[in-house]
């Protein structure tokens, strides 16, 4: 991308229309790890109910098998009680062994089918976060990826959402119906010995006390883990997509120091968790052992003394596990729901942020009367000012970064009042020094951007009065650097025309000249370009790109530095193509190889974000130092 394309706050309106306010600014990451707001993301229980309504149906299935499955075990001490009483009086058991054997089988049976659908249901809360989550991030405004690092984000897809697995498959769900086991465990406890349960009770009470307690401290410290994970997916991402350039420069040793510091924060940060849970874990079998030693004890001294019989303290200590089970599950729910929170709060904080848009409907309908003129140009700018947000980008190596350090820390104008037309059927040059400006001007006709104030318009009509799909519908946008997806030569080409044919794609390769990549091997449409088309060369790149747009042809191209990758040969085949393909259409073209552009129907000079001079080349020789002074460094004049 060429060091002028800005990256700005897409909220940012025209200063004679009315906009919806914008939201409030989130500070990037500084350097390695960056700055957060310091509370970070949070999220509620009721904010992860929607997930779990959409299994409902499922859910109830689960809840009725947990509900059978306690009345299975609820059963069994009872029938345990009658056997050894029989035994006691020994009379014959009959079938009520058999009973009890059933009751076991069937309450194992069920809990197998259970789980079975926990896990199905834990994979679909995965699935749809992740749904929700994907179509959130493609949807959101371009200066939130400027504000945002990529392997952040790309950590939020992949492992915060895992986390949400958990409520269901580690005990929210069994231990709402392990509740009706807990109450019928209690009921059977009190009419067996209130004494007894009275003490169970007093040494349970202190184990849930202190499990809500560190409920709170569990969720802060998975959030934070959840970010330091983030942070490390971010670095693994950079270092592996700057691999050669690392290695060019030496630095592949202080990468790998500076990642490693990353693993070790993510290290640390689930110590903090572990520590936490470590404490929550064994709270349950601590219980369990200190009801059991009481029950023991003082049930062992009221058999004794003739209070209860040994049928009726079996049954008590039966009951009394039964009681401790749904107790561990919902201690285990404490633990996995705090941990999906603080996973939850990172997903929330991005589904939260505006659409790219969001508030469009209500800027389109306050613009009234003043959103359509009467003019011959095809694109056109009235007086148009742009500035950066407060807090530009400080990680990113694209043109927005590029600009934005160009602005003084003062002033993050960067276009001042720029006013240009651009005629229909005719192609108009943007040319001038780096960090002018220029790339600037497209992002704003593509509308990535809004301006501060002015107005861009396509064919007369304010961009922000037509939607945005339609708007980029007729305009076709080959960046510096422009992408290329992983994948096969088809993929990439298609993106933007799904239904071009095999013989469509052919010949734009063959306009750009581009059919020795097809020649290399028998795959030919189907040959992988590698991760960023890294199978191609710089030039190859740059051609499939404008050969993506050629594909859909569009009535508006805009092409940023479009032959700055190629040698002189293939830069006049390249030239020879859009000759071809410009007839009947506009062209807007960004150089800063005056040779390509001489032939322009229309210079623009733009220098420090304003228009210094417009006309053809000759003209503009003799009327604007600026060109003249760049055509001589160039040997044009």
């Amino acid at each position: 991308m060429s060091s002028d394309t800005s990256r700005s706050d897409p909220s940012t309106r025209s200063a004679s229309s009315p906009a919806p306010a914008p939201a409030p600014a989130r500070r990037g990451r500084a350097g390695r790890t960056g700055r957060r707001e310091a509370d970070g993301p949070r999220a509620t229980f009721r904010q992860l109910l929607p997930y779990l309504f959409e299994h409902k149906k499922v859910m109830v299935v689960i809840i009725v098998l947990s509900v059978l499955g306690a009345a299975a075990s609820l059963g069994q001490p009872l029938l345990v009680s009658q056997v050894i009483t029989l035994v006691q009086q020994g009379e014959t058991l009959g079938r009520l062994v058999w009973a009890l054997v059933a009751l076991v089988v069937v309450a194992g049976l069920l809990s197998g089918f259970q789980h079975y659908l926990l896990q199905r249901t834990g994979e679909g809360v995965v699935l749809s976060s992740r749904r929700r989550l994907v179509a959130s991030l493609l949807h959101l405004p371009v200066s939130e990826f400027d504000r945002r690092r990529t392997g952040d984000l790309v950590s939020r897809v992949g492992s915060d959402t895992t986390l949400l697995r958990a409520v269901l498959t580690q005990g929210l769900v069994e231990a709402i119906g392990g509740s009706l086991t807990f109450v019928g465990a209690l009921v059977g406890m009190f009419l067996i010995d209130p004494v007894l349960l009275g003490l169970t009770v007093l040494v349970v009470a202190v184990s849930v006390t202190v499990v809500v307690l560190l409920s709170g401290r569990i969720r802060v410290a998975s959030r934070r883990a959840q970010e330091k994970v983030g942070d490390l997916t971010a670095a693994v991402e950079r270092s592996i997509s700057s691999v050669r350039t690392i290695r060019a420069s030496g630095a592949t040793e202080r990468e790998i120091t500076g990642v490693q510091a990353d693993a070790e924060g993510a290290y640390r940060r689930g110590l903090e968790v572990a520590r936490i849970s470590a404490l929550v874990v064994p709270i349950a079998s601590v219980a369990l052992q200190a009801s059991f030693l009481v029950v023991l004890g003082v049930g062992g001294f009221r058999v004794a003394n003739g209070t209860i019989d040994i049928a009726s303290l079996v049954s008590f200590i039966l009951f009394l596990f039964l009681m401790i089970m749904p107790l561990g599950q919902a201690m285990g729910a404490v633990l996995s729901v705090n941990q999906a929170l603080g996973a939850l709060g990172r997903i929330q904080e991005i589904l939260d942020l505006p659409r790219e848009t969001e508030g469009d409907d209500v800027v389109a309908a306050g613009l009234g009367g003043d959103a359509r003129v009467e003019t011959d140009a095809a694109i056109r700018f009235d007086d148009v000012h742009f500035r950066y947000p407060d807090s530009p980008p400080a990680v990113d190596g694209t043109a927005a970064a590029k600009e934005a350090r160009a602005a003084s820390d003062d002033d993050l104008t960067v276009l001042r009042g720029v006013s240009f037309s651009a005629p229909v059927g005719k192609r108009t040059a943007l040319v001038g020094p780096s960090g002018a400006g220029k790339s600037t001007i497209l992002a704003l006709i593509e509308r990535f951007y809004d301006p501060t104030s002015g107005v861009v318009r396509l064919g007369g009509v304010d961009v922000r009065a037509l939607d945005r799909v339609d708007l980029r519908a007729q305009i076709g946008y080959v960046e510096q650097d422009a992408a290329v997806l992983a994948g096969t030569l088809r993929d990439n080409l298609t993106l933007g025309s799904p239904e071009a044919t095999d013989d469509d794609c052919r010949r734009v390769l063959e306009a750009v000249n581009l059919t020795a990549v097809l020649e290399r091997g028998e795959l030919g449409l189907d040959a992988q370009v590698g991760e960023d088309g890294v199978l191609l060369s710089g030039g190859e790149r740059q051609r499939l790109a404008i050969a993506r747009t050629l594909l859909s042809a569009p009535p508006l191209l805009l092409l940023d530095e479009s032959t700055s990758s190629l040698d002189g040969l293939n830069e006049q085949r390249l030239r020879e193509a859009i000759d071809a393909v410009a007839e009947g259409r506009t062209l807007i073209v960004i150089a800063h190889r005056l040779s390509t552009v001489v032939d322009s129907d229309q210079i623009v000079v733009v220098d420090d974000g304003r228009v210094v001079g417009v006309g053809t080349h000759s003209e503009l020789v003799e009327s604007t130092p600026l060109y003249k002074d760049l055509a001589k460094h160039q040997l044009l004049v």
